[in-house]
């Protein structure tokens, strides 16, 4: 897994408790890949195999994986303890869910334990069908799906592909990275209604067709307030220029690699919007006439002449309402507080974000970051620490609850 990934998913799944039943598809051997996926999430696993899904994958398996016994069928010594993993589970998830026990969990029908758990389930469930296309297209399982869904069970999947028994379509079960993400989004906050853009990475400037001119932001930053966004319910679009950093599957991503494009694309959405966070590192200049063909060594040292961007942070400070919020962001190589709050103040949005760019080992390109919130009202100090713990902290100090534990540093900047 993906560690980037893995450190977002943590903050979802560490200590939940999931519930995995597995039914008889050859999807069955993904579920491996769950469980193991889930607990390097931290999160604990049981597992409920059925009868059907012996054939496929063995307890022995899955048992090593979770770390705990694999559950077949009713044990003689339990008695009315036969639902205890339904009551210590957090989620129930059913990957691979065939057919047949979409119809038992859409009827109420418990003949076998893993049915039988999930009736007496009370949380948040998902379900991740897998079953030839025909199967899946089918007028009855879709009347089993709509109950399910109508009933709050989350559906995930399934997606087009090759299905085993060698047809194409509708029907082959998700990967299971894909899967975690989805049972992480289980304990996410519901939707509060707000919505989130951002600007997230570097913006490209073209010399020739092939060289250009960028910086070193590597997205990480904005990528992690994108997942605390969504953890906290807020619907998130971002402008992405060129990274690579992975962004939670609920945001709605836009890729602009030029400047020009992702200010037209933000400043056109920022109406409907309710927050602004201005992660992205968009370039101040632009190459004014970048050439046709490539620049070669023979013909001497190209002289470069250079125009100014727009500034878009500005522009979405200006046009902001009353009940709009904007945060800028400042990377900086001295005299950060200092260049923090001068920006505040020219730009005219409602907090910055400034740090240190030149460290080695914190900020670019790095997981790590530190630096300053910056109000009107003062700047208050966060240590070096996680993107993804700096970020939580961004979004709870937007949200009007500055965590305790920050040093307050300065007052009155207003």
């Amino acid at each position: 897994m993906n560690p980037w990934i893995e450190s977002q998913l943590k903050k979802s799944l560490r200590g939940r408790r999931i519930l995995l039943g597995v039914t008889g598809s050859i999807a069955a051997f993904k579920a491996c890949d769950v469980v193991r996926f889930l607990r390097q999430c931290e999160a604990e696993v049981r597992v409920v195999l059925s009868e059907n899904a012996q054939s496929f994958v063995t307890p022995v398996t899955l048992a090593s994986l979770s770390g705990q016994p694999v559950r077949t069928r009713f044990d003689e010594d339990q008695g009315t303890h036969h639902i205890s993993t339904a009551r210590w589970a957090d989620a129930l998830v059913m990957a691979p869910a065939t057919a047949n026990i979409l119809g038992k969990m859409a009827h109420g029908l418990a003949d076998d334990l893993l049915s039988t758990e999930a009736l007496a389930f009370r949380g948040p469930v998902l379900v991740a069908p897998a079953m030839n296309p025909a199967m899946w297209a089918n007028a009855a399982v879709q009347d089993n799906v709509a109950k399910l869904k109508a009933r709050g069970v989350a559906l995930a999947g399934p997606c087009e592909g090759d299905t085993a028994c060698g047809e194409v379509g509708e029907g082959r079960m998700l990967e299971p990275l894909e899967l975690v993400e989805r049972i992480a989004e289980l304990f996410y906050a519901p939707s509060n209604g707000k919505r989130a853009l951002m600007t997230v990475g570097p913006t490209r400037s073209y010399l020739d067709p092939v060289r250009y001119f960028t910086n070193r932001s590597s997205g990480k930053m904005g990528s992690a307030l994108a997942w605390s966004l969504a953890r906290r319910g807020y619907e998130v679009t971002v402008f992405k220029g060129v990274s690579s950093v992975p962004f939670p599957r609920k945001a709605t991503i836009h890729a602009q690699p030029s400047t020009a494009a992702m200010m037209d694309g933000v400043l056109e959405a920022w109406p409907k919007h309710d927050l602004y966070l201005g992660a992205g590192a968009l370039l101040d200049w632009e190459v004014t006439a970048p050439t046709e063909s490539k620049l070669k060594r023979g013909e001497g040292a190209p002289v470069l002449d250079f125009r100014q961007n727009g500034d878009l942070l500005k522009s979405i400070a200006s046009q902001a309402r009353s009940d709009q919020l904007v945060l800028g962001f400042a990377a900086e190589t001295h005299d950060v507080l200092k260049q923090g709050i001068q920006k505040l103040q020219t730009k005219g949005c409602h907090a910055v974000f400034a740090n240190e760019v030149s460290a080695t080992g914190n900020g670019f390109e790095s997981d790590l970051n530190s630096g300053y919130y910056i109000t009107a009202e003062g700047s208050w100090r966060l240590p070096v620490t996680h993107k993804s713990k700096l970020a939580e902290q961004l979004v709870e100090c937007l949200e009007g609850r500055v965590p305790p534990l920050l040093e307050r540093v300065e007052k009155d900047h207003g």
